[in-house]
């Protein structure tokens, strides 16, 4: 074999080598790419999930009404247990100080199960209180305090900005176990 047809033979070989390296380089570059962009969600959802925290535990536990915009966006949608809706930061705010009024120890201390996917987190609560004051119903009607104590389970869907605040929020709770509790149900 002459020097020439030796040469070729190892260019051709260096040549294979080389688009082997380059394609296993590629599928190298894909690969973190997607491990980017796996770790960019798992650390997002994370943080939406350590924001929720703060917001049940610290912010609405504590009536820290002036922090809530740290988790919510100013045109919120809130989807509550009974069925209705309300749009905008303010009522929101609104009707979590009703629940306040009636049952001022309200609190959530924990989130047994906590779990998320790109925008969204889906928490698990226990939301605990007791009814000592009178339960406002309207037209400046009330309902006496039982001085029962509810201890009920809740779940929280929210769907996260960009801007790592809620837009949408749906509230899923057992309105008739909660009523029991509190001693108006049965």
């Amino acid at each position: 074999m002459s020097s020439t047809e030796r040469f070729g033979s190892f260019a051709q070989k260096l040549l294979g080598i080389c688009i082997l390296a380059a394609a296993a380089l590629a599928a190298g570059c894909a690969t973190t790419g997607s491990a980017q962009t796996r770790d960019a969600e798992q650390a997002r959802v994370a943080a939406n999930l350590a924001n929720f925290d703060d917001l049940d535990f610290n912010v609405f536990t504590g009536q820290k009404w002036v922090e809530f915009h740290r988790s919510h966006s100013n045109d919120v949608t809130v989807h509550w247990p009974d069925g209705h809706s309300t749009k905008g930061f303010d009522k929101h705010i609104e009707d979590l100080k009703a629940m306040f009024v009636w049952a001022p120890d309200t609190r959530i201390k924990e989130h047994p199960i906590k779990v998320g996917q790109g925008e969204w987190t889906a928490v698990v609560g226990i939301m605990e209180g007791t009814f000592t004051q009178p339960m406002p119903i309207g037209e400046g009607k009330t309902i006496a305090p039982t001085g029962k104590a509810f201890k009920i389970r809740m779940a929280t869907f929210c769907h996260w900005t960009s801007q790592g605040v809620m837009d949408e929020e749906y509230l899923f709770w057992d309105n008739q176990e909660f009523m029991k509790q509190l001693g108006l149900g049965k």
